[in-house]
């Protein structure tokens, strides 16, 4: 804390930077922009109104392992260029609080660098993940992102 000219305390602004992270299975470059437009991993599949980034590597890992495509799992930093707002399907009623620090954007992200070197969840958790996802889809419980 310090005083200003009025002799009012403030916070002193943060040499720390926060860090954010996109998973996917797009092989990206450094400076290249992440866009809305495309389709969604989940749901009904269809063209993105939003693109997604988390504050944690794990919720960035998951985004990674559960993408649709066959390249390699990858984990980017990436810099928002616009707004963020809490995931509402992570967010709303299954995670209060918002602890998985997902969030979502209709602005692009750019790529700062990649996460060469993270440890993936173990096969069987992936598994149940994705029947999770697949037994949703049946039941036409679509996602609050489409």
């Amino acid at each position: 804390m310090k005083k200003n000219e009025n002799n009012q305390t403030t916070k002193a602004p943060s040499v720390f930077a926060q860090t954010y992270f996109h998973g996917t299975k797009a092989n990206l470059q450094i400076g290249d922009l992440i866009e809305p437009g495309f389709n969604t991993n989940y749901g009904q599949k269809k063209n993105a109104k939003y693109i997604f980034l988390s504050a944690t590597l794990d919720a960035a890992i998951w985004g990674a392992e559960l993408a649709t495509g066959d390249g390699k799992e990858r984990i980017y930093l990436v810099e928002p260029t616009g707004e963020i707002e809490d995931d509402p399907d992570l967010t709303d009623k299954k995670f209060p609080g918002n602890p998985t620090k997902s969030y979502r954007s209709t602005s692009p992200f750019r790529v700062v660098g990649e996460v060469s070197i993270w440890q993936g969840h173990p096969t069987e958790q992936v598994k149940v993940m994705k029947d999770a996802l697949e037994k949703l889809k049946e039941q036409g419980i679509n996602s609050l992102n489409d």
